[in-house]
């Protein structure tokens, strides 16, 4: 299997127009040609609102070399699914065109936050922009809390949608808090979705939330996930199926916190990406995302 070794943060906060910030939160990198990628990133303005922005990187010298100085998109219209985040959580080419999954909350009363899921498209100039006023994936009679951060991809005719799925809320004494696992979708379009229910990671002992899945598929047809999981602190498990439905997941966490520094008590948020024969991640560290993004490499 490998083991994951980390290279080091590469960054430690972003500039959105004009906004200072800490975060940058659920990293997905899209190659830009040769050993340059841009990293789309969830930013925070001065009123705690996502926003999406971008920097690019060298991954041979790992250094950032650009940084967006706006937002991709704006927040969503008042009392609209997304008016309080837009947090992208998964890129991809549909026939002609890129689509961005992306995630959109609302503030809550009752509980802090509602999740539901987006689609906007890639405009010529390299902004989005939203698809509809409402979400594509939503809370359901079977499903009534919320559902979030998602991976996509095309097996033959049928996309797969693997979703975070929020089971329900507890009152802990110290607020509330949300148990979320990660269930599978279908769709023909990539736009309208199919829930069965199906559970593709549940929780093992001790675990009350699993997020942000990152799935590839290898060359021989079979995929691969990875996902953060938390019980005393998040750490990032990998998972392996051949039908995209049954997941036989690895017990031991892939990476885990350093003993020191910027991601000493999480990681989280993992993307994992091939580039020339070699596999890497990145992923967040302290904060969720308000430490910054790490890179780390898959050795033998």
């Amino acid at each position: 299997m490998g083991r994951w070794r980390k290279l080091g943060r590469l960054l430690d906060g972003l500039t959105l127009g004009g906004a200072a910030t800490g975060f940058a939160a659920v990293p997905t990198a899209v190659h830009q040609g040769g050993d340059i990628y841009r990293v789309f990133i969830s930013a925070r303005d001065a009123e705690n609102h996502s926003l999406p922005g971008w920097f690019d990187f060298n991954l041979d010298t790992r250094e950032v070399i650009a940084v967006a100085d706006a937002p991709l998109m704006t927040l969503g219209a008042l009392g609209c699914f997304d008016d309080a985040g837009v947090m992208p959580t998964w890129i991809c080419d549909h026939e002609d065109e890129r689509f961005i999954y992306y995630i959109g909350w609302n503030q809550g009363v009752s509980v802090p936050f509602r999740n539901a899921v987006g689609l906007a498209k890639e405009q010529a100039d390299g902004t989005w922009q939203r698809c509809f006023d409402g979400p594509i994936l939503d809370r359901t009679p079977q499903e009534p809390h919320f559902v979030a951060s998602c991976a996509v991809i095309k097996r033959g005719d049928t996309y797969f949608n693997w979703y975070l799925s929020c089971t329900g809320w507890e009152d802990s004494g110290n607020g509330p808090t949300h148990h979320y696992h990660i269930k599978c979708a279908h769709s023909l379009d990539g736009v309208s979705w199919q829930r069965d229910g199906h559970v593709a990671i549940d929780f093992a002992q001790g675990e009350y939330a699993i997020s942000r899945p990152s799935v590839l598929e290898e060359a021989d047809a079979s995929l691969t996930m990875w996902f953060s999981a938390r019980g005393a602190h998040y750490q990032i498990f990998q998972a392996t199926s051949l039908d995209g439905k049954h997941w036989e997941r690895i017990q031991a966490p892939v990476l885990t916190p350093s003993e020191e520094g910027w991601d000493s008590d999480m990681v989280c948020y993992p993307f994992v990406f091939d580039h020339e024969g070699d596999r890497f991640m990145l992923y967040n560290g302290n904060g969720y995302g308000q430490s910054g993004v790490g890179l780390a490499v898959l050795e033998a």
